[in-house]
C-alpha cells in the first residue's frame, strides 16, 4: 500500500503550515503526522539544500506519494521544481500539487504541465536579462555613471571618517546624517580609499 507524504513549508518563524495541512486533508487526502514534514526556510532555497526536505528524499521509496498545496513549496523556481520531480520521478514517487488541481506531476500531463511552467519561467528570465543590459548599454552611451550614487559629499565622508576614528558608532552617525548604517560604512570605505589607511580604531 502507498505511503502518503505531504511537504509543508513557510518562510519565516511567525507563519504556520497549519492551512497546508488542512488544505490537504479538505482534498481528501489522510497524512500520517509522522508523515508531514513541515519545514522554516526561505523559498529561495533550492530543494536539494533544504535540512528536512533533503531527510524526507531519504525517506520516501518507491510507490510513495508526496503532496504540496503550491508548486512553490517544493522549489525555489519552476526550473528547481522540475528537477526535483524528475528526481522523484526517478525513484518512483507519485508527486501531487492542490494548485494544480492535485495532477501528478509524475505523470504525462504533470510532465507536461512542468515543462511549460518552466519554459514560460526561462522566458521571462531571458528578456529580463536582455532588457536589463540594453538598459545599461543605453546609460552608458548616454554618459550616466552606473552603479548606487552616493547620498553623502566629500566634506561628509572627511567627516565621518574622523568620527568614526574617534569612537562615534554606526548607529549615532546614521541618525545624525539621516542614512542607514550601511551608507554609514560605504561612506567610511570610500573616505578610507580618498583619504588612505585609518590612523585609529573605530567602535561599531
Amino acid at each position: 500500500m502507498s505511503r502518503v507524504f505531504a511537504y509543508l513549508r513557510v518562510s519565516t518563524a511567525d507563519q504556520t503550515t497549519d492551512n497546508q495541512l488542512r488544505e490537504i486533508e479538505g482534498a481528501g487526502f489522510s497524512v500520517a503526522p509522522q508523515r508531514a514534514v513541515s519545514e522554516t526556510i526561505s523559498g529561495s532555497v533550492a530543494a536539494a539544500e533544504r535540512p528536512s526536505f533533503s531527510k524526507l528524499l531519504d525517506r520516501l521509496e518507491e510507490g510513495d506519494v508526496l503532496l504540496v498545496t503550491k508548486l512553490d513549496r517544493l522549489g525555489r523556481n519552476a526550473m528547481d521544481v522540475r528537477s526535483t520531480v524528475e528526481r522523484l520521478d526517478r525513484s518512483g514517487v507519485r508527486v501531487h500539487c492542490l494548485a494544480l488541481g492535485g495532477v501528478d506531476l509524475t505523470s504525462a500531463a504533470g510532465k507536461m504541465t512542468t515543462s511549460v511552467i518552466a519554459a514560460v519561467a526561462e522566458f521571462e528570465r531571458d528578456l529580463l536579462v536582455e532588457r536589463t543590459q540594453a538598459g545599461l548599454a543605453r546609460a552608458k552611451a548616454e554618459g550616466r555613471a552606473l552603479g548606487r550614487p552616493s547620498v553623502l559629499g566629500g566634506a561628509e565622508l572627511a567627516e565621518i571618517k574622523k568620527q568614526r576614528e574617534s569612537g562615534a558608532s554606526l548607529g549615532v552617525l546614521a541618525k545624525a546624517y539621516g542614512v542607514t548604517r550601511s551608507a554609514i560604512q560605504r561612506a567610511e570605505k570610500r573616505a578610507v580609499v580618498i583619504g588612505g589607511p585609518k590612523s585609529g580604531t573605530a567602535i561599531a
